[in-house]
């Protein structure tokens, strides 16, 4: 990253649509241009069901973000489910030409280039590259072998894959939108440097992004991203379950849940009794038990989990996960979630505590994290979004117009 860079991303979440301006400051951290969002229900179940309705969306967050800063945005990065990523792990060695003269940029370039040399299915794409290690001749393990005296370089990398269905969706809304996609990246992976605390970046850790109609998995083995999935329940799911069995409604489920939101019944202090304003069976307002409401809040968590704990179990990676992070606004409201998780995981489960976390709204972190994700992106000439910059007492620049160059271009 350069400083001065601009850097766009959008989170298209099953409630709405988050965009995020970010620009490299002096120091090499991201600072906050604007931040945007816009309820959207394009999404239903992580699957895109109204492609027009999430490409007006986008356009009226980049709208309001242009007005705001001055600019003209003409391209973004965006965040890609778990349930349409496959990851593939590869390695390739480079030979270097003059190992007195040093590893170059064109050098690590080019070990970038064979390491994606693998045979994709026809169904899908290439949307990332990440690099897990990069090795010298006498096996020391380095971030940056740029400049090193090494005789070849042996690269580690997770080859990123994405559903070509997915891609041509988000392509065409973008393309509604005016926009050109910059880079696609995997939601959990975005995430990571913004979730996970400075321990437990190189821990094997599970990410669970507790969303509104979604959850999230991200499994990484220390610095590899090993494995990513999406479960079609979330925050909203809970919602609907004490609207349909008190049959009252939505907005009163969701501010009773928020209210009295507590995972498991052994946790309650005062069974207090709770008056429903909406219950559509009875001709007075009806009276229930908080532990009534507590007990359908905790069946669908103790759901969620479940399945979060057969996926992993079947994939072979429970046994390699040593601590869970929660996060995600669909259940960090909700006490004794994390209790929760670890007894049906079986695993350790914290909220998550980043430091960057609690300076960023909940609606907005998961395109937070993607800008700062691509801020920080190894080997790269630029990671500017393609933005026209008008004359601004805030902003001495003229026209920047640049051409992204991902690695594997």
């Amino acid at each position: 990253m350069a400083i001065g860079d601009i850097i766009v991303g959008i989170d298209i979440g099953t409630s709405r649509v988050s965009t995020v301006v970010g620009e490299v400051n002096n120091f090499g951290q991201i600072e906050t241009i604007c931040n945007v969002s816009q309820k959207c229900g394009g999404i239903k179940k992580g699957k895109i069901i109204n492609e027009e309705e999430i490409s007006i969306c986008i356009s009226k967050t980049i709208k309001s973000a242009e007005d705001e800063a001055n600019i003209k945005i003409n391209s973004a990065y965006i965040t890609v489910p778990g349930k349409y990523v496959t990851i593939v792990q590869n390695s390739s060695s480079k030979e270097i030409k003059d190992k007195f003269a040093g590893v170059t940029l064109k050098d690590v370039q080019s070990a970038i280039m064979q390491v994606k040399d693998i045979e994709i299915p026809e169904n899908k794409t290439l949307v990332d590259i990440v690099i897990d290690k990069i090795i010298l001749d006498d096996g020391k393990i380095v971030a940056d072998p740029i400049g090193t005296l090494s005789s070849s370089i042996t690269m580690h990398a997770e080859i990123i894959l994405a559903e070509k269905e997915y891609i041509r969706q988000v392509t065409n809304i973008f393309k509604k939108s005016g926009l050109e996609i910059g880079g696609i990246v995997p939601t959990t992976l975005a995430e990571r440097n913004l979730i996970l605390d400075t321990n437990e970046l190189h821990d094997n850790v599970m990410i669970l992004d507790i969303g509104a109609g979604n959850t999230e998995i991200g499994v990484f083995d220390g610095d590899t991203f090993s494995y990513t999935n999406t479960i079609p329940l979330g925050g909203d799911s809970i919602t609907s379950d004490i609207s349909l069995v008190l049959n009252i409604a939505e907005e009163e489920a969701n501010k009773l849940k928020r209210q009295y939101g507590l995972a498991l019944r052994s946790f309650i202090d005062n069974d207090n009794e709770i008056m429903l304003n909406t219950c559509k069976d009875e001709t007075r307002n009806k009276v229930i038990k908080s532990s009534e409401l507590i007990e359908i809040i905790e069946a669908r968590i103790e759901e969620i989990f479940s399945l979060v704990n057969r996926d992993i179990t079947n994939r072979g990676l429970k046994s390699k996960i040593n601590n869970v992070v929660l996060t995600g606004q669909g259940i960090t409201n909700i006490s004794k979630s994390d209790v929760a998780g670890k007894i049906i995981l079986n695993i350790p489960v914290k909220i998550a505590t980043g430091r960057a976390i609690s300076m960023v709204r909940p609606e907005y972190r998961t395109s937070y994290a993607l800008v700062r994700y691509i801020a920080n992106r190894p080997f790269v000439k630029t990671v500017s979004s393609n933005i026209d910059v008008e004359s601004k007492e805030s902003m001495l620049k003229t026209i920047v117009n640049r051409v992204k160059e991902f690695f594997y271009s």
